[in-house]
């Protein structure tokens, strides 16, 4: 081999790509995981497109999963973060809507994964990736066609950082008539000690107390969880105010919402958790608190052609 002393050197001195996000696929297929270089991942049910897991850098767990949640596409998820829609709850005296299970179908669909898209940085520290699902009308079983028979079509999107998780919806009238639809982000986050736990942010906002006939009530101060709670609040300070969920003083988690008017603050507590064969341990209410953003006071009615989107993020 003839020497050559001023052969280039480009090759063996040109670093090699920064680490990039890893996306996979398990179970069959039917979950989609992805882990960020600096540790963070975040792992999604196929099946309502339900966020199951998501753990910070050193692999804390953030959200709360039932240890009896069937992840097999039997029924919704008990924890993680199941999809609300097209209605909140039941809706007996809406028409359209009166005849869909609770909390609707998206969460008992099997959703399409249509791809991932990540940051490109060169610190591993701005990176980030992105999980897009589908639903359409065309997807769903006839059965399901004929309780509710809109045409429309969703892009559900799960964004993970270093800093955050955002999940974010985008829904699409493509049919030739106005439809009515209620959206939630069933969110469970995972905390230490539920008697140690405030929720700040929602000071002077009015609310229904669901445990309490419905009733219409204002908060005053931080709320403290103390029996079963399930409350929809309408908050005051608008979507871009954080809610803050601190655990003795210190701050744990931080939600801002767009687009997405209510917060639902719910904790099931003892009765409540004894009576639901899939919350294990029964007490599990101790280690979760719901904070879940959506749009459900009232009904977003969306137009032929038009689109409505809304999101959250929460940062730990």
């Amino acid at each position: 081999m003839v020497d050559r002393p001023n052969k280039p050197t480009a090759l063996a001195t040109t670093p090699g790509l920064p680490p990039q996000p890893q996306v996979n696929f398990s179970h069959s297929n039917s979950r989609v995981s992805a882990a960020l270089p600096t540790g963070e991942s975040v792992e999604i049910l196929l099946y309502g497109a339900t966020v199951i897991s998501w753990k910070n850098r050193f692999g804390i767990e953030r959200l709360w999963l039932s240890d009896a949640a069937k992840l097999d596409g039997s029924k919704a998820v008990r924890g993680g973060i199941p999809l609300v829609f097209p209605v909140f709850g039941t809706a007996p005296d809406h028409a359209a809507s009166s005849k869909l299970p609770q909390h609707g179908f998206a969460r008992n669909s099997r959703w399409e994964f249509l791809g991932k898209s990540s940051s490109e940085s060169t610190s591993p520290s701005d990176t980030s990736v992105k999980l897009d699902f589908g639903l359409s009308s065309a997807t769903l079983d006839d059965a399901t066609k004929s309780k509710w028979p809109y045409t429309f079509s969703i892009i559900y999107s799960v964004t993970l950082t270093p800093e955050n998780l955002s999940t974010s919806i985008v829904v699409t009238n493509d049919g030739d008539q106005p439809f009515e639809f209620q959206t939630l982000m069933h969110t469970y986050l995972r905390i230490d000690d539920i008697s140690k736990i405030q929720v700040s942010g929602l000071e002077d906002s009015e609310y229904v107390d669901k445990v309490d006939a419905a009733k219409a009530k204002t908060q005053s101060g931080a709320i403290s969880i103390i029996g079963e709670t399930d409350r929809v609040y309408t908050p005051a300070k608008g979507p871009s105010t954080p809610v803050v969920v601190s655990e003795e003083g210190e701050a744990v988690f931080s939600i801002v919402r767009d687009n997405l008017k209510d917060v639902v603050v719910w904790n099931p507590w003892t009765d409540k958790a004894a009576g639901m064969g899939d919350f294990e341990p029964k007490d599990g209410f101790k280690k979760m608190i719901c904070i879940e953003a959506g749009s459900v006071n009232g009904w977003t009615t969306l137009d032929p052609g038009d689109a409505f989107e809304g999101a959250q993020t929460i940062s730990d």
